[in-house]
């Protein structure tokens, strides 16, 4: 379990480092805002392709061998993100491929680490998964406040050592998910196939949920930093710790807090009341005509969509036991799609007002609404479970 929290804090640098230097990019190399919001959309769409190939060889190559490989393609990518824009001839492409292994990295790591923990002797289930995640916000905490000091004291113009430095950590948690013991999610043969699986009007509510979960969770948290230096006109060092470091403390928070009291409230209407105060979160930072009030938008989103991912296993957990490894990957492959399609949706929606950030959160109100007429079809499929 110690190494699926290094995971996540792998999974964290990955999505998290490079947002922090949206701006500089544009700076330096020249590239347009679409260019900027097409590497969001490039990250999540590839650990979208990794998560719906994961489901169908995982199983035969064994969870050890393929979550070494995600530590390595997510170290590989971070330090290609440096060297890469200066061997081709247009550094965007040199971007774009750094972007795409380290992706195929994070893909990795969503499929694989959830199921591991998952199948980890422990009786709170649902509490293990939601600290498992709280190690995500924490490093993505940890993320933004070590590359806060680091281009405080060293110059953003530095960012390429930083960057190799962050790949130290995957290489050394690879070798250490090299002795760990891996557990089996599902005794052999008693997976549910795929047909099975594909035809449950329960999974289908499950993949809405997280499609929506992701959405909500990254359309905030990717654009935290420049709304924040761009949008409300503060310095890059308050941004990134007003923006993306105080979202991700307050979905740490709800995921702790959740993993505390999980026996005591149903995760289901945890999400439905989560799924409310996302829409609340959105329209005030949209809204606000106060910076204080926009900026606390965003610390109320952080809190809002804390619970929504991992509850969302939870419930799957609970209501597609045998599921297996193929039901983790396809709802990994349906949360990276919701996190391509959130930032996606709030950069072109800001791009066809001027760049206006505000109006492209406002229009991310949509995830969290469709997430919580879900839970509430849901609902009626199954009856609510607590973990």
């Amino acid at each position: 379990m110690r190494a699926c929290y290094a995971g996540y804090v792998t999974q964290a640098i990955v999505n998290n480092f490079a947002p922090l230097l949206f701006l500089t990019f544009r700076r330096q190399y020249g590239l347009s805002l679409e260019r900027v919001t097409l590497l969001v959309t490039l990250n999540f769409s590839v650990q979208l392709i990794v998560d719906l190939l994961a489901s169908q060889f995982v199983d035969r190559v064994g969870y050890r061998l393929s979550i070494v490989a995600a530590h390595v393609f997510a170290a590989a990518g971070l330090v290609g993100l440096a060297v890469f824009p200066s061997v081709f001839a247009d550094p965007y492409f040199g971007i774009v491929a750094a972007v795409a292994s380290y992706a195929v990295g994070g893909g990795l790591l969503e499929v694989l680490v959830s199921p591991i923990v998952e199948a980890c002797p422990s009786e709170r289930k649902a509490a293990a998964m939601s600290l498992l995640h709280s190690f995500y916000c924490w490093g993505q905490v940890f993320v933004v406040l070590s590359s806060t000091l680091f281009f405080v004291t060293a110059g953003t113009d530095n960012w390429k050592y930083l960057a190799c430095l962050w790949a130290l950590l995957p290489l050394a948690n690879a070798a250490y998910f090299c002795v760990v013991p891996i557990a089996p999610l599902v005794a052999e043969g008693e997976s549910l196939p795929a047909r099975g699986l594909l035809s449950s009007g329960v999974f289908w509510v499950l993949v809405v949920l997280m499609v929506c979960a992701g959405a909500a969770e990254q359309g905030m948290s990717q654009w935290a930093s420049a709304f924040a230096e761009a949008g409300l006109g503060i310095s890059k060092t308050a941004g990134d710790i007003a923006g993306p470091c105080l979202f991700a403390v307050m979905m740490g928070v709800a995921r702790v807090f959740h993993a505390r009291m999980s026996e005591r409230f149903d995760v289901s209407r945890f999400m439905s009341v989560s799924a409310v105060l996302c829409v609340a979160a959105y329209v005030l930072s949209s809204l606000s005509p106060l910076h204080a009030l926009a900026l606390a938008g965003c610390a109320l989103c952080g809190f809002s969509v804390g619970v929504m991912w991992p509850g969302t296993f939870s419930l799957a957990a609970v209501r597609c036991p045998r599921g297996g490894t193929q039901m983790f990957a396809l709802l990994a492959l349906a949360g990276d799609l919701g996190c391509a399609a959130g930032p996606t949706l709030v950069g072109f929606a800001s791009t066809s007002f001027g760049g206006n950030l505000r109006t492209g959160f406002l229009s991310a109100i949509a995830f969290p609404l469709i997430l919580l007429i879900a839970l509430n079809f849901g609902r009626k499929k199954a009856a609510p479970s607590r973990r």
